[in-house]
């Protein structure tokens, strides 16, 4: 039994439309993510400053030790909590999470500064065997 199959050439259109994208930047304004650290609690704090001034008002308010920064903005302080979040990390209403290896791990995977001192990344290494 032999199946008369036609085959139709054709080319598919793509129907263009506009996009609005809201660039204003009043919800998530440029400014510096941090990391915290505090001995006395062996507590990490992340979040978000406006500047380098405020930045270190909040050092020198509290007794906490700056482990890395950079250049980001609101939303990514908000993207990480709710990534930690769905990872089971918990944290306190102040954004205090109890420093481990594993909360290190995947702040640096995540690409949040943590700097050098308290966590230190692997290098995996391959060798490359001729027999």
């Amino acid at each position: 039994m032999m199946n008369n199959r036609k085959i139709i050439k054709g080319y598919k259109t793509l129907i263009s439309s506009s996009f609005n994208v809201n660039t204003s930047t009043d919800k998530f304004n440029e400014g510096i993510i941090f990391t915290l650290y505090s001995d006395k609690f062996n507590s990490l704090k992340v979040g978000f400053a406006e500047n380098e001034r405020v930045l270190e008002k909040k050092l020198s308010s509290e007794a906490l030790i700056l482990l890395d920064k950079k250049k980001g903005n609101k939303k990514e302080l908000f993207l990480l909590i709710t990534i930690l979040k769905e990872l089971g990390i918990k944290y306190s209403d102040n954004l205090y999470f109890k420093y481990s290896i594993s909360l290190m791990r995947h702040l640096s995977i995540l690409g949040w500064p943590v700097g050098k001192s308290l966590y230190k990344q692997r290098k995996i290494r391959k060798e490359l065997l001729c027999a």
